[in-house]
């Protein structure tokens, strides 16, 4: 399905801000429907003189009337009249007569979609940008009860606000949206003084499990509120304006282990404000559940740093005793052994840094390049490294080996290709969806036509990026001017394997 940008972009004559307010906007199609308990339509115009529909919500407080979605379709003929009327005169209209859809009695009302130019300002835009279509089935036509009346109450309200360009509001948060209130979850109604005219079942339900007792109608519910949190040590500076309905924003308030999302929607009339709609949600849970990642998360973070630690213990130790040796081949092997060990906590060391399991493969390589300075001296040579292209984000799993695999590489391109001698070492990755490409050359001595190394480096970038990767691996000499290997590691088959990983299930290496 085309998302909404496109759909404008294609069919409507919108603006970059007219196709943001409409996403703000739609985000709020939800609230408006169970509020309505009505199907809710958004219609922009398109460059023929119709309208196209870029957003449909369902209500989940009552039947929908639309089972199948029509979004990115043409305005059927029945709603052209009435939603062009209000596209035109730029007034909320209603159908005169009961409108059929499907056999099914409705009844329709167009809202115009104005935007407000400036926060804070009464100037909008010259004309409608969209259309906004109640759908209301009749057909379940019975007795409302009050709070179905306070319901339909708001939502005309927030219809009202939106043919005024009020709502949705500039100037409210766009943050995560993870247990963000809706109004099942519970609603209060407040007056200009913040007093509640209204409680939902389900609203009142959520203070009385933080301690409240009584109704909360009539009360006060910045006096209620405050009563609660008087022993609280941190309390969200943004809550008076919450819960005396004079700012549209959320805060979590907690008490006695329960914590409830607040989100307030002020009501305004020409301009002014005349109340205010609360959302509330018992989301301790949810709370909960995100101080456990929090806590997985540090945990972690922590084991990585400690691994981190405990290999350049090691990798120290490796050191002093390369230099306490007496033989070249000793030294040689525990100098390469110290920085296979290094290239491993520099991997571990960046997955302390983040919370992802995922690295930055490109700031890892940088630090591995480090490597060829001190390889580089130990040799007396000065070599000058590049690197182009980019590996992008790998995941933990294939950063270790491949970070391991490419040090033997370019300490074997200085050690044995450039064999002590000043020159070069250039390092190139071309990453595609399907395939990770690299390139190590350096210009030194080469290797003998068909000859491949067959020391402990060689044996382990084949067993790394053969075995662990599933990739392929190829050296051959550039004529008269060094060694390349080239490195491909099929992306598909780290992805496959990710998701084996992820359900329990071992994925073989690749067959090479």
């Amino acid at each position: 399905m085309s998302t909404l940008s496109d759909l404008v972009l294609v069919h409507g004559r919108a603006s970059e801000e007219d196709i943001d307010w409409l996403h703000l906007l739609v985000s709020e199609l939800q609230l408006l429907a169970d509020l309505a308990f009505a199907d809710i339509v958004l219609w922009v115009p398109t460059v023929e003189g119709g309208f196209v529909a870029v957003g449909l919500s369902r209500p989940s407080s009552s039947a929908t009337l639309f089972y199948r979605d029509f979004v990115g379709q043409e305005i059927k003929p029945e709603w052209i009249g009435l939603v062009s009327e209000a596209f035109t005169s730029a007034k909320i209209t209603d159908s005169s007569a009961p409108d059929w859809y499907e056999e099914t009695p409705t009844r329709v009302r167009a809202v115009p979609v104005m935007r407000k130019l400036i926060s804070g300002s009464p100037e909008v835009t010259e004309q409608p940008i969209a259309v906004l279509t109640r759908h209301t089935n009749l057909s379940e036509a019975r007795t409302p009860s009050r709070q179905e009346l306070t319901f339909n109450e708001c939502a005309n309200e927030l219809f009202a606000m939106v043919a005024t360009g009020d709502f949705p509001d500039l100037v409210a948060p766009t943050g995560p949206r993870r247990g963000a209130p809706r109004a099942s979850d519970g609603l209060l109604k407040l007056d200009v003084d913040g007093t509640v005219t209204f409680a939902s079942p389900n609203g009142l339900s959520a203070f009385n499990r933080m301690g409240f007792i009584g109704e909360l109608e009539g009360e006060s519910l910045a006096e209620v509120t405050a009563g609660m949190l008087e022993n609280s040590a941190a309390v969200d500076e943004s809550l008076p304006l919450v819960v005396t309905g004079r700012a549209p924003w959320r805060t979590d308030i907690e008490a006695r282990g329960v914590s409830i999302t607040l989100r307030a929607i002020p009501v305004r009339k020409n301009g002014e404000r005349v109340g205010a709609i609360v959302l509330c949600r018992d989301v301790t849970e949810l709370r909960h559940q995100e101080q456990e990642l929090l806590t997985k998360d540090a945990t972690i973070r922590e084991i990585h740093h400690r691994v981190k630690n405990n290999l350049q213990t090691v990798a120290s130790l490796l050191r002093i005793q390369a230099r306490r040796s007496h033989s070249e081949d000793a030294r040689d092997s525990l100098n390469h052994a110290m920085r296979r060990v290094g290239a491993i906590a520099v991997v571990h060391d960046t997955l302390s840094e983040g919370l992802s399991q995922s690295v930055d493969f490109d700031a890892v390589f940088d630090r591995v390049l480090l490597l060829i300075a001190e390889v580089a001296s130990s040799n007396q040579a000065r070599v000058h490294p590049t690197f182009s292209g980019s590996f992008g984000e790998l995941p933990s799993a294939y950063a270790t080996p491949l970070a391991l695999a490419l040090t033997e590489l370019v300490t074997n391109a200085v050690e044995h290709g450039l064999a002590g001698r000043d020159g070069k070492v250039e390092i190139i990755a071309n990453r595609t969806d399907d395939t990770l490409s690299v390139q190590v050359r350096d210009n030194g001595v080469g290797l003998g036509e068909g000859k491949v190394g067959t020391g402990l480096g060689t044996q382990i970038v084949r067993t790394l990026i053969q075995g662990e990767l599933g990739g392929t691996i190829d050296w051959h000499t550039i004529m008269g001017s060094g060694t390349e290997v080239t490195i491909e590691i099929p992306m598909t088959w780290l992805t496959k394997s990710q998701d084996a990983k992820r359900s329990g299930h071992r994925v073989p290496p690749k067959a090479i």
